[in-house]
């Protein structure tokens, strides 16, 4: 209590938000980068507000599509207040890529040279609210028996190192494709995205930190969305994908046992 007493000022609150805690529905809302803000003690980090508003910083309209979804499915969310680029909650304290002092082609002045005091002072204050209210809202679930479906919701840029991504919406998942699979089998007939699986990162890139640190062990059912960001930009668009990502894991959860 003491480090997250030096670390965030009245005014910026909390680490962790959560939202429709009491929830009946069976799944579980993550969103790790749903936000840009940084803490007060940082400042900009050195960077431009043309850097601070880019996806280097969070996951633009993931935040917005899953609170959509949350209120379809009564959905308990769960979501990080600040920016990943003080502290990015989808990868464990060891990776290099938890605090990166560059990002696609942005430099974070703030982010260079870090002590690992430093590192350990953001890993305490962000990381470790962020995994422990998951963890225990998984375990409050388990004692009332509420079973616990565990969903990521993420954004991706369009265009990466100079490079289009065709895919529109990625259904991500480590060793547990369960859930993943059915929802592939519902989408492949659909005319209104480009959906794919592990795209356009998989479990090489370490972008499934979340679900092996909490779902894995459990064994529960689980996946990473990713949508592309220029289709979620505006309501219209996040209302889309909200109604087309909460039918998909309606239909494939009435098929998939877990």
């Amino acid at each position: 209590m003491l480090v997250q007493s030096e670390f965030f000022t009245e005014a910026d609150g909390e680490p962790v938000a959560v939202e429709n805690a009491r929830s009946r529905g069976e799944v579980l809302l993550v969103c790790e980068h749903a936000s840009r803000r940084l803490p007060e003690r940082y400042g900009d980090l050195g960077l431009s507000e043309e850097a601070l508003a880019s996806h280097i910083a969070w996951d633009p309209g993931a935040l917005a599509v899953a609170r959509l979804m949350s209120k379809s499915l009564d959905a308990t969310l769960i979501y990080q207040r600040f920016s990943r680029l003080i502290y990015d909650c989808n990868r464990p304290p060891e990776s290099p890529a938890a605090i990166r002092d560059v990002s696609e082609v942005f430099r974070i002045p703030g982010n260079e040279n870090l002590s690992e005091a430093e590192r350990s002072r953001r890993t305490t204050a962000l990381y470790m609210p962020f995994r422990d209210r998951i963890r225990e809202e998984i375990e409050a679930r388990r004692r009332r028996g509420q079973r616990t479906v565990f969903v990521t919701v993420h954004s991706f840029t369009p265009v990466y190192f100079g490079r289009e991504r065709p895919v529109e919406i990625g259904i991500l998942h480590d060793t547990d494709s369960r859930l993943a699979d059915r929802m592939l089998e519902a989408a492949a007939d659909t005319h209104l995205y480009r959906v794919e699986r592990n795209e356009p990162y998989g479990p090489a890139d370490g972008v499934t930190h979340t679900l092996e640190a909490h779902a894995l062990p459990a064994g529960l059912l689980n996946v990473m969305i990713e949508i592309r960001n220029d289709l979620i930009a505006d309501e219209t668009g996040q209302g889309v994908a909200a109604d087309f990502l909460t039918g998909l894991l309606r239909e494939s959860l009435a098929d998939v046992q877990g």
